[in-house]
């Protein structure tokens, strides 16, 4: 069964191409990072390629590197940001697997020993929540 194609209308393809507002932390040539609006823990953080790719069944090979550099310099980030005990890193492709925006995403999550995930509910976060946390992850980049 052939893929879908990708949709250039979805949300976080809007996100990249300013015409929604997001709570950004860093940005470079190849990625944008940002806080997730319905946070499953304190701190969470999506990085998305700029290259249009509905999930990493479909993506040009060439995205991961990048990709993956700043994965792992936003996982450092939000470790220090929060003082976290560790980081968990989630990548989810096509429906089963529980994809629900269909452009490539990896999530960044600081975590806490003895704290769960919080469930992906559907609700927001207060936006100055977010504002706080993306202040303390740019304070933790050094931007």
């Amino acid at each position: 069964m052939a893929e879908a194609a990708y949709d250039p209308g979805n949300i976080f393809a809007k996100i990249l191409r300013g015409e929604i507002p997001s709570h950004r932390v860093y940005e470079d040539d190849a990625v944008v990072a940002f806080m997730d609006v319905m946070p499953q823990g304190v701190g969470h953080t999506l990085v998305v390629p700029k290259a249009p790719s509905r999930n990493i069944l479909d993506a040009d090979p060439v995205t991961f590197g990048p990709l993956f550099a700043a994965v792992q310099k936003l996982a450092r980030a939000v470790k220090k940001a929060f003082a976290a005990d560790g980081v968990t890193i989630l990548q989810f492709n096509e429906p089963a697997s529980g994809q629900t925006i269909y452009h490539l995403h990896v999530h960044v999550i600081p975590r806490f020993e003895g704290i769960p995930l919080k469930p992906h509910s559907g609700q927001m976060e207060k936006p100055e929540v977010l504002t706080e946390n993306a202040d303390k992850i740019r304070a933790a980049l050094g931007n």
